[in-house]
């Protein structure tokens, strides 16, 4: 059975929806393959179901800082329940709908390259498909979580990010493994949900080290407050389960041993390419697709090999991998009409200043563009200002104890911000307005006059400005 179709996408996750979208759009016919679920790893496995767990652990923070306000234990089955109904159940029927309306065609099964233009799938209800691409190939399939290879660790079946977002129940003794932004997220909510015992360990000097350090040291204090041990400096030299699904200890190369009752890697995520065929197109097995910033891989003869999102490694965030894709399809319908495919929005630049993140713990960690560090290494001329977003009225009528700060990194060659991160309750819903002053690269005297509300925590924008000397 033989198919062609003007693009194919494999790969049916927040990117390869976006990239379909944008394609329909332009006027092309586009199939969709998918091997697991319609929504992909965001849907099911990470954003959606970990937030989830996450916001009332968040709000309990909340309530517990204003006066005259208390809350009782949260009900843990109640939240547990709520993540199924977000992650629906885990039916993609509704995701798999909308595909189907855009309209583009669904279908499910293992997809890899055949050759230029060709898709080869190994449908889930059996049999295969020959699918033909008249103009493009789309990669998007994601990024699958690592586990190092330390003695019995992969034996002992450990969590990862798929297993904590989709847990049935808490366990009372957590040990997670790794100091980026699944394990914070995920041992704050484990613990506030009833992992009474939880220890973090991590290999580096802390927590959230691609941010700036004030923003690990930040979190790592909030942790000790509310009884999360966080061990640095640390490695995992054996692990040892004897019984699967019963406790689990975790030898370290300094200190005594720790038994748990559910053990959590969280140490990173590569390219999901095992299987993928790019050898049959001329590309290196087991490594990231590495693409033009029209999204094009390079290397691929005629041009038609496009990937979005984790599979290129360019920034494993779900909303860069959209906005990838929103890019990848435009400039395939472009292409395929024989329009100008080389206008402004038809190119990724946002990762070049530097990708918005959030860290959902509390105090939420969140930043855009350089870091000190990282300007001063590409060789900017760095002005650095910092406020304490305590100190705000807004801040501190969101309830007492209120602890938080904000960074500016400036560029003073041209006056104009490389990068900010927040840190505190609720900080994540400043961001955007970073992310805006840095993409569009707005001149100090110019943010000046954009004046923030009174009395919101949005005024931090006026003290690091005047702090500057504005």
């Amino acid at each position: 059975m033989s198919d062609e179709f003007d693009v194919i996408v494999i790969g049916a996750g927040p990117a390869g929806e976006n990239v379909a979208d944008r394609a329909v759009r332009g006027g092309l016919s586009v199939a969709v393959v998918e091997a697991e679920r319609a929504g992909g790893e965001c849907s099911y496995w990470a954003c959606v179901p970990s937030k989830a767990l996450l916001r009332p652990v968040d709000l309990a923070g909340e309530v517990a800082r204003v006066p005259g306000m208390s809350l009782g234990p949260i009900d843990t089955a109640a939240v547990l329940a709520r993540r199924d109904e977000a992650v629906s159940h885990m039916d993609d029927a509704g995701q798999v709908r909308w595909i189907t309306g855009l309209p583009a065609e669904f279908v499910r099964g293992r997809g890899r390259l055949d050759g230029p233009r060709r898709v080869r799938v190994a449908l889930t209800d059996g049999g295969e498909r020959l699918l033909t691409a008249r103009h493009a190939v789309v990669l998007a399939t994601g990024s699958r979580a690592v586990v190092p290879p330390a003695p019995g660790l992969a034996e002992a079946r450990p969590w990862t990010s798929r297993e904590v977002t989709a847990a049935k129940s808490v366990p009372g003794r957590l040990v997670v493994i790794g100091g980026g932004v699944v394990a914070c997220e995920m041992a704050q909510a484990m613990h506030g949900l009833g992992a009474a015992e939880t220890t973090v360990l991590v290999r580096g000097a802390g927590l959230l080290e691609r941010m700036e350090p004030f923003a690990g040291q930040m979190v790592a204090e909030s942790f000790a407050a509310s009884g999360i041990t966080v061990r640095s400096g640390t490695e995992v030299v054996r692990v040892e389960r004897p019984e699967p699904g019963g406790p689990v200890t975790v030898h370290l190369s300094q200190g005594a041993p720790i038994e748990a009752d559910e053990l959590l890697v969280a140490t990173g995520r590569r390219p999901a390419v095992d299987g993928l065929g790019l050898e049959s197109v001329g590309l290196p097995a087991g490594r990231a697709v590495e693409v033009d910033d029209s999204m094009r891989a390079t290397g691929v003869e005629d041009g038609w090999l496009y990937a979005v999102g984790d599979v290129n490694g360019r920034d494993l965030l779900t909303h860069m991998g959209k906005y990838q894709a929103r890019v990848c399809g435009d400039v395939i319908a472009a292409r395929a009409r024989g329009d100008k495919d080389d206008l402004p929005a038809l190119r990724e630049v946002a990762g070049g200043y530097g990708a918005p993140q959030v860290v959902f713990t509390d105090p939420q960690a969140c930043s855009v563009g350089r870091t000190e560090a990282r300007a001063r290494q590409e060789g900017f001329a760095v002005r650095t200002v910092e406020y304490d977003l305590g100190s705000v009225t807004g801040a501190y009528l969101l309830g007492d104890g209120y602890r938080g700060r904000a960074k500016a990194v400036v560029d003073e060659d041209r006056r104009i911000l490389l990068g900010v991160t927040f840190v505190g309750p609720g900080a994540a819903e400043l961001l955007h307005a970073a992310t805006i002053a840095v993409t569009a690269e707005v001149p100090l005297e110019r943010l000046w006059h954009a004046v923030p509300s009174f009395p919101t925590v949005s005024e931090v924008w006026l003290r690091l400005l005047e702090t500057y000397g504005l």
